[in-house]
């Protein structure tokens, strides 16, 4: 009866988790990784441009057009998916999960980090490459991404179950 209570203030626990930090519309992702981002971004185009920034805005040198980190540009939907991932998958130990959270998070920080950076040199040196070139990293690589690092996750720290498929077969046993 021990391991079924435990099992039952599991799930309602992980999911709890993951209701509360969609509301209200992923804020504390925004809240987290907006500096966490916007920093790095103009360090690094500093080093190579000559930049200075105003809230999450970055001038480079006398270029006109100004570089807007916006919350898209964060990603904050990408984090909370690889959050789903990582809460939805049962029988996982306390500490490995938080391992594996931040492995995701910081993974995903830095090639976003990286994705920004060569959008921004690319808006600065090839300006008619840059649409196509966001559009890309945007629609294809965004996603790719993050199933790419939930896959490293899956080989990296062994995981054998499947997010809430698992959950479902698990609660389906529990019933009958």
């Amino acid at each position: 009866m021990k391991k079924g209570r435990e099992f039952i203030y599991s799930i309602f626990a992980r999911y709890f988790i993951l209701i509360i930090t969609a509301l209200p519309n992923f804020w504390i992702f925004y809240f987290i990784f907006t500096p966490l981002t916007v920093y790095p971004v103009y360090f690094i185009l500093d080093l190579l441009f000559n930049a200075s920034i105003s809230g999450n805005t970055i001038f480079i040198g006398d270029y006109l057009s100004p570089i807007q980190i916006i919350d898209a540009c964060i990603a904050g939907s990408a984090y909370y998916l690889l959050l789903i991932f990582n809460l939805s998958v049962p029988n996982i130990k306390f500490y490995k999960r938080i391992k594996m959270i931040c492995f995701a998070f910081v993974s995903f920080l830095i090639v976003n980090i990286m994705r920004i950076v060569l959008l921004s040199a690319i808006f600065i040196l090839k300006p008619n490459l840059f649409d196509i070139s966001h559009k890309l990293s945007w629609y294809v690589g965004s996603i790719v991404l993050v199933v790419a690092i939930w896959f490293i996750e899956v080989k990296k720290f062994k995981i054998k179950e499947i997010p809430f498929y698992s959950d479902i077969k698990s609660i389906s046993k529990h019933i009958k």
